[in-house]
């Protein structure tokens, strides 16, 4: 076996033969520096390690925002790597300085930046919405058709609940472009319903009654402001009032109060004997209109059964 590789290797040409003993002889040289190069890098692993588990400590204790934190721990774990890197490159190779790295990281950074320029802006993005917190994890909000509470914020993309079980995965980029409405900014929000009486009741009397129904729910936070009550309108077949209150900033709290107010009104309106009409229509006509009868239905019952038996 021996006999067949030293044969093949002399059979090898020169410039080929010379090349790969510049190669083996290369390789021989630096092996102790790749050796030390790979010993540091493990040295910069176990660095990344403990900062992973001392620093999410510390920064809780300091209390800090869990969004936050992940930035945090992120962004010093990718330095530690980054630096640690380039030391151990120039380990290696001492020919290449930590300013020719940098240089042709910085190339190639532009070149991935062109070619992941999405990845990079949602990146971007979730890091100042982690810092800014415009809206929080438990918030309620919409933005482009999405409307739901928020579950989770990463550094991509951020995760929201809507009302129906649904989950959706939004780009970060998304909310810190577009507007974005937060239903749970503060704990209470208003809401608004249409309430009608009819023409013939008395305004007030009505405004009174439907005042004091609203402000009986239980769901009607009527210590943060007064129950608004306006008449609105001169509808079609009734009165409009403009009934406003505030409640809970949550969809469920919305949609809770309006059932309970609604059943509310109605119930001391009925009980107030005033009237919420159903629509009328008054229909009138240019000309006379000449009304036919239809003997046959004008006939008694007896008369048509006597006239068939004939």
């Amino acid at each position: 076996m021996d006999l067949n590789l030293t044969a093949l290797w002399e059979n090898l040409p020169a410039p080929l033969r010379d090349q790969l003993e510049g190669y083996t002889v290369g390789f021989w040289s630096v092996l102790p520096q790749l050796i030390l190069s790979v010993v540091f890098l493990i040295f910069v692993w176990g660095v990344v390690r403990l900062v992973q588990f001392m620093l999410p400590k510390m920064l809780r204790r300091a209390r800090v925002r869990r969004g936050l934190r992940d930035v945090v721990i992120m962004l010093v774990t990718v330095g530690i790597w980054l630096f640690g890197t380039l030391i151990a490159v120039t380990i290696a190779f001492p020919t290449i300085t930590p300013g020719r790295a940098l240089t042709a990281l910085g190339v190639g950074g532009v070149a991935i930046g062109f070619a992941f320029k999405d990845v990079f802006e949602n990146f971007l993005a979730g890091v100042l919405l982690l810092i800014r917190e415009p809206f929080s994890i438990d918030d309620y909000i919409e933005c482009e058709d999405i409307e739901g509470q928020v579950e989770e914020i990463t550094i991509r993309d951020t995760h929201v609940r809507q009302t129906d079980g649904q989950l959706v995965v939004a780009p970060n980029a998304m909310f810190f472009k577009n507007p974005v409405t937060i239903r749970t900014a503060r704990d209470v929000r208003r809401t608004t319903i249409i309430c009608g009486v009819a023409y013939g009741e008395d305004v007030d009397a009505a405004r009174e009654v439907i005042a004091q129904a609203v402000r009986g729910v239980d769901a009607v936070r009527d210590d943060v402001k007064d129950v608004q009550i306006f008449a609105q309108e001169f509808a079609d077949s009734s009165i409009n009032f403009e009934v406003t209150w505030w409640t809970g900033s949550r969809p469920i709290d919305i949609r809770s109060s309006r059932d309970k107010v609604v059943s509310a009104v109605k119930r001391a309106l009925d009980d107030a004997g005033i009237e919420i009409p159903f629509p009328y229509r008054t229909m009138t006509f240019k000309e006379p209109l000449s009304i036919h009868r239809d003997p046959d239905r004008d006939q008694a019952p007896g008369d048509s059964a006597q006239a068939d038996a004939r």
